[in-house]
């Protein structure tokens, strides 16, 4: 499984920002998404995790309210949109694969997901 993020940027605080990952499996209905983030010196932090469907989400406490996560089940692709960014946002974001079939425990614990990408830089400016 290959995941490639992209629409990492340098924004002003207060911007928005949308992060798009696509992944190159045959089942990628089938899969828990989440994007986790880690800005230098700091562990990687949850940011958001879908369900298979689209159905249901769940967000870390920093990021509540600004960001949105959605999937595109028949583009591969899962989506963060993030609003009202503040300089703390910014991290390499890294889109994550958990390969359980059609699980439904939307895991913040990194180590929950078996694949993820190169990661895509996010800088806020203040």
């Amino acid at each position: 499984v290959d995941l490639v993020e992209s629409g990492g940027d340098l924004v002003q605080a207060g911007g928005s920002l949308r992060l798009s990952c696509v992944a190159s499996t045959r089942s990628f209905e089938a899969y828990v998404m989440a994007w986790f983030r880690q800005a230098p010196g700091k562990e990687r932090e949850f940011v958001a995790a879908i369900s298979p469907s689209g159905s249901s989400s769940s967000y870390g406490d920093s990021v509540k309210g600004r960001f949105t996560i959605s999937r595109d089940n028949a583009r591969n692709t899962v989506y963060l949109q993030m609003n009202s960014l503040k300089p703390e946002d910014t991290a390499i974001y890294y889109c994550e694969l958990d390969s359980t079939y059609y699980s439904d425990y939307l895991s913040t614990d990194p180590t929950s997901y078996d694949y993820w990408g190169q990661g895509t830089q996010v800088t806020v400016s203040s």
